[in-house]
């Protein structure tokens, strides 16, 4: 992005308020721009003395996945490289001596949705054409093939006739539960690994892992994709619903359409899209059913409904009959998030003053703030902005009516298997061994202000 345009944004943003014209491609590569200068300013791990690739407290590591996944998003949608080193930087910092993201500093507590989260941010990678890494170095798809090889080896038939447990190891709390995001991070890994690489490995997979969320009950005959099972108890459905799962489900499920033109895949991204409607919009923008209304999101649940704007924005473009359905909703919801990035600055947000994102993106007694901040607010503004960006400014794009998918200017580079090769050496020196600083909590208390914007 030229740095006039860049200033503008900013300048925008430094009187109280993120302005943008949603029929103009520059303010909307300006608005976003802003959005990702605030979200980057929460994470420390290209500083001295922290570990790269690691978000401060209090948000666990798959949320670091997710920022990645969304910067390079960004990057993709708008052409911007300001974030491409510290990106892939904690991207290659996190990859564990095995490459398939299970590093040391996490291993003992990661759960499959954490490392199928870290492989969906490579893909996205591979997808988009992101820098690679070094020629000696494992390439975004393998990265993604080898945590692809890691899931398939820990489907479990002893249980529930299949399916993922969402703890990896049985001494932590949720082994005994197979849910939706672990399942579905492994399906749509599986259907986008499809359609890059036309292998029917990755095919079967997907279409197993699918069917058996059905058997289960975890996919109703509407749609509608519940939280999980117990596996001593695999008929009763815990049947909470959250916008990640609907989002990764729909977005695996264009990739297999796209890839096949199957009426039966055509079938599912109907019924998804239809349950996305009826569930997670309200009053035309996209809404966190299990929780937002009552206020009871807790930390990871903020951030969720980034997942459900990229899903949208690629079933649109992987299916593009939808797309008269979906960015209809991407554009409401990008206006609405925007107006809600409104919020005064505070200690713990070091973003541009007037700027902050609040979660809810429904208006409350005229209030479009809602005072809820953080990364998970931040993530679903900047997901929610740039959907409205036809194709893609970094890597070529299409022109918004659809791509059949494609590795980009990611090279293969060397084959290395999991837990074969060793350790991927980072762009930068590493700090001792051990060290991270702990951030402080974020604060409890935010205090309401900013210029209500108002969308051109």
């Amino acid at each position: 992005m030229q740095r006039a345009a860049l200033a503008v944004a900013l300048l925008g943003a430094s009187v109280g308020a993120i302005k943008i014209d949603f029929t103009d491609a520059a303010s909307v590569k300006n608005g976003a721009s802003t959005i990702a200068y605030g979200l980057v300013k929460y994470y420390s791990g290209n500083e001295t003395g922290q570990v790269p690739g690691i978000l401060p407290e209090p948000y666990y590591w798959w949320e670091s996945g997710a920022l990645f996944n969304t910067l390079i998003d960004y990057w993709a949608q708008t052409g911007d490289d300001t974030y491409n080193a510290v990106t892939k930087q904690g991207l290659l910092w996190q990859v564990g001596e095995g490459n398939n993201f299970m590093p040391v500093n996490q291993t003992a507590s990661e759960a499959n949705d954490d490392q199928g989260v870290w492989a969906l941010a490579a893909l996205s990678a591979a997808e988009s054409g992101f820098p690679s890494p070094a020629a000696d170095q494992l390439q975004w798809l393998d990265l993604a093939k080898n945590v692809f090889d890691d899931l398939v080896a820990r489907w479990d038939t002893k249980t529930c006739g299949g399916g993922l447990r969402w703890q990896i190891f049985t001494f932590n709390a949720g082994y005994d539960y197979k849910n939706s995001a672990s399942n579905g991070v492994f399906f749509d890994l599986a259907a986008r690994l499809y359609l890059q690489t036309k292998n029917s490995t990755y095919s079967h997979w997907a279409s197993e892992v699918f069917e058996w969320e059905q058997k289960v009950g975890l996919i109703s005959d509407s749609y509608d994709v519940f939280d999980g099972v117990r596996t001593e108890a695999c008929g009763t459905v815990d049947k909470i619903q959250n916008s990640m799962n609907a989002g990764i489900f729909l977005h695996g499920s264009a990739a297999m359409y796209n890839a096949t033109s199957s009426s039966e895949w055509k079938t599912r991204v109907d019924g998804l899209l239809k349950g996305v409607q009826s569930t997670f919009v309200k009053d035309n923008v996209l809404f966190e059913a299990a929780c937002e209304g009552q206020g009871t999101c807790n930390v990871d649940m903020q951030g969720y409904k980034s997942f459900l704007a990229r899903g949208l924005k690629a079933t649109s473009e992987l299916a593009p009959y939808t797309g008269q359905t979906i960015r209809p909703l991407l554009l409401s919801s990008a206006k609405a998030a925007a107006a809600a990035c409104a919020g005064t600055t505070t200690k713990m947000y070091l973003g541009k003053p007037g700027t902050v994102c609040g979660f809810s993106w429904i208006a409350k007694n005229g209030q479009v703030f809602d005072g809820k901040i953080g990364v998970g607010e931040q993530l679903n503004a900047l997901s929610a902005v740039i959907s409205t960006i036809s194709g893609g400014a970094a890597a070529g794009g299409d022109d918004g009516e659809g791509s059949s998918g494609g590795n980009g200017t990611s090279t293969a580079g060397p084959s290395k298997t999991s837990g074969t090769a060793g350790p991927v050496t980072a762009s930068v020196k590493p700090p001792s061994a051990g060290t991270r600083v702990a951030a402080n909590a974020v604060a409890a208390v935010v205090v309401l202000g900013g210029v209500v914007v108002g969308l051109l």
